[in-house]
């Protein structure tokens, strides 16, 4: 491959492309053997020097957070045992501290740059600022807290530009647990590459990725979790990497890859990353504490103490750096090792790093003259863009034509095909999990069967009537509470979700509108389910027109439910807290939906959660279904007795007691005579303002409500910046 690369390089005189590269290996193939597929090596000619047009430089990064300050005792208890240390620290409070809370310095005055074709690591111990100065370089902080200037080739980076030409990889491996390692790459390639490209060109792009992190014999494996064997850690970690190296970005950050890895998987991700920058990437990234083989990989090094930087340079100017400092690195011992070591040592001592820090300042002084020639050497942040295009590099889609901004699209796909993309993960991972809607389904079926046992062949009577009431109050409920299922659906993405949108791989309305669509069928198919289970067994009214109505409530009932539940999981951060909140307050809709007390008899004060109750249009519209039938009668003569005391008594009673009330009303009432009807019970159960049709209406309608709230808990809620 690096033949075929240095033979095109001498006769175009230019630096190939990925598609060049491919390309060439194609038609070579094709002739030798006729069969164009192309083999896949890696892509990366390292052999020639190239020019390093980018340059990220970082000056004077300053963050501060206010952090609660800790109660104590009154100063004139604690006065006399206060050291003069102390006391001097609790004199020279920083600007802005109160009596509640005190400000923490987590980055002072840190200063460096980062160059194409290296690899720049953060070095420290836990809590030094190494994370932190990862995300305020990846404009994962608020404007407003963090100071300092961070420019790409000396232009000041917008937040726009850099989300395009750059990628994060979070510490954590947030991935799909089902999805195969090339189908995790290429949801990704679905994602960020451009639908100009066609799907042939895509799965070429993956294929060579999985070549250059080394994943081949792992692409068919899926990615697995606690309950379903998959990928090697290391492996995973590298598929982390991969599917934000997609787009091939510009610009690199990495939060500790190696964290959790044995030596030999972390070697081998640095190693990928080596290959990354060597293919005209900067490559940032924190680590706690290299091998002496991943210290050879690396090409700049920023040591932090507490926020301040004691060591900023070349690995192989640590043992001069050190010794000039007056503690020489023993021969045979690991460098980062031994300036880790000095360093925890020195911020145990009383006067801390500062020593370090101030000497580190004095190096770079008589340093920094050597180096700025180099700076003159870089070109502007367009032509360096305009550079890269040509060799291929941000295959999102950008195009070279005027201003750099416009050079990178915001999204790489429109609004449907993000969408298709998204249904189409969120499908293939229901079906290797198949046993989860199977237990949905097989609650709704379970429930449906035990209602239609206990409520089977309900007749005419009053008493039929109050089983038909409770019934339905439960059937209601059942609908909501078998929604509960979908919190932990979005608790599970939260974080993949926050990562892959933070680079604008989809917009959140594509998410939000996939997500309801691909709920749908399960939805219809389980309202079926527990229409035909109970409809008919029950002896419900209406027949073929009223199995139908009753269908689409139930469906609407499941809709808004799951429109809720989702809603409240963009709200909740754990599951538990998630569904104790569910429980909760589906528990208020059932009491609130007029089942329990009539609207009329609920108070004025309580009146409105009545109207907001989920539960109280889908009951209403099954009541009016099954009793709007003014001429079907459900208590006739005698039976009118039935809900009372006279119930007792023998029928002969109660038919003297009947003739003997019409003979003082003054009318004839018999044993056959209609004394109550359908819409009668309406009027009792206070049913009278909206019609079936407007419930069900209605019913829909909170289903969209929640989910456009679930879009802007989303908007608002996954920043995925620090304040």
């Amino acid at each position: 491959m690096e033949l075929i690369a240095g033979e095109f390089s001498t006769t175009t005189g230019a630096s190939p492309t990925l598609g060049q590269l491919l390309k060439h290996v194609g038609d070579a193939r094709k002739e030798a053997t006729g069969d164009e597929t192309p083999v896949h090596e890696i892509l990366v000619d390292v052999s020639e020097p190239r020019p390093m047009p980018f340059v990220l430089s970082f000056n004077n990064l300053t963050y501060n957070v206010k952090v609660p300050r800790k109660m104590s005792l009154p100063g004139f208890l604690r006065h006399k045992n206060r050291s003069p240390a102390t006391s001097a620290v609790a004199g020279n409070p920083l600007a802005g501290d109160s009596f509640f809370t005190k400000t923490k310095t987590l980055l002072n005055d840190i200063s460096g740059e980062a160059r194409d074709g290296e690899i720049l690591a953060v070095l420290g111990a836990s809590g030094s600022g190494k994370s932190t100065l990862i995300d305020a370089l990846a404009n994962r902080i608020a404007k407003g807290s963090l100071k300092g200037t961070v420019t790409l080739n000396g232009e000041v980076l917008e937040s726009r530009m850099l989300k395009v030409i750059s990628a994060y990889v979070m510490q954590d491996d947030l991935l799909y647990p089902m999805l195969t390692v090339e189908e995790t790459l290429m949801f990704a390639a679905e994602f960020r590459l451009p639908r100009s490209l066609s799907k042939s060109k895509k799965k070429m792009r993956v294929q060579a990725l999985i070549d250059q992190l080394g994943l081949r014999n792992a692409a068919k494996t899926v990615i697995g979790d606690e309950g379903h064997r998959g990928v090697s850690g290391g492996e995973r970690r590298r598929v982390s990497i991969g599917i934000d190296i997609i787009h091939d970005p510009i610009i690199l950050f990495l939060d500790e890859p190696t964290s959790g890895l044995d030596s030999t998987s972390a070697y081998m991700v640095v190693k990928v990353l080596q290959r990354i920058a060597q293919s005209g990437s900067i490559v940032i990234m924190s680590i706690h504490q290299p091998s002496y083989r991943i210290l050879g990989l690396l090409d700049r090094m920023i040591f932090l103490s507490r926020g301040q930087t004691v060591y900023s340079g070349s690995p192989a100017n640590l043992p001069l750096y050190f010794s000039e400092f007056g503690h020489p690195i023993p021969e045979h011992e690991n460098r980062t090792e031994f300036a880790l070591d000095l360093i925890r040592e020195l911020e145990g001592s009383p006067g801390g790093t500062k020593s370090l820090v101030e000497f580190n300042k004095s190096w770079q002084s008589m340093k920094h003259p050597r180096e700025a020639e180099s700076d003159r050497l870089g070109l502007s942040l367009k032509e360096a863009i305009s550079a890269a295009i040509s060799r291929g590099k941000l295959v999102s889609g950008a195009t070279n034509d005027g201003s750099s901004t416009s050079m990178v699209p915001r999204f790489a796909n429109p609004y449907w095909k993000e969408m298709l993309v998204l249904s189409n993960r969120s499908i293939l991972n229901s079906r290797r999990m198949p046993e989860l809607f199977g237990i949905r389904l097989g609650a709704v079926l379970v429930t449906g069967f035990i209602l239609a046992t206990v409520f089977w062949q309900l007749d005419n009577s009053p008493k039929g009537v109050q089983e038909r009431l409770g019934f339905f109050a439960f059937a209601m409920s059942t609908t909501f509470y078998t929604c509960a299922d979908a919190l932990p659906v979005f608790l599970q993405e939260r974080y993949i979700f926050m990562r892959e949108t933070a680079y604008n791989a989809y917009r959140r309305l594509s998410y939000v509108i996939s997500n309801a669509l691909v709920a749908l069928p399960g939805l219809i198919f389980l309202s079926f389910a527990f229409a035909a289970t109970t409809f008919w067994a029950v002896g419900l009214d209406g027949g073929f027109s009223g199995f139908l109505f009753y269908f689409l409530i139930m469906f609407a009932s499941f809709w808004s439910g799951s429109s809720f539940v989702t809603f409240l999981s963009g709200v909740v951060p754990h599951v538990m807290l998630g569904y104790t909140i569910v429980v909760a307050i589906l528990a208020y809709f059932l009491l609130f939906s007029g089942f329990f007390i009539n609207r009329d008899r609920i108070p004025a004060y309580w009146i409105w959660f009545h109207y907001l109750s989920l539960v109280k249009y889908p009951y209403e519209a099954v009541l009016q279904n099954e009793f709007d039938d003014p001429t079907k009668c459900f208590v006739r003569g005698i039976q009118i007795f039935d809900n009372t005391p006279l119930g007792a008594v023998p029928s002969s009673m109660k038919v003297r007691l009947l003739q003997s009330l019409s003979n003082t009303l003054g009318m004839r009432i018999t044993s056959s005579t209609c004394l109550t009807t359908g819409v009668d019970i309406l009027k009792q159960e206070g049913i009278t303002d909206l019609s079936k049709w407007s419930c069900l209406w209605i019913t829909v309608a909170w289903g969209f409500l929640f989910r456009i709230l679930f879009y802007f808990t989303l908007r608002l809620g996954s920043k995925n910046k620090r304040s």
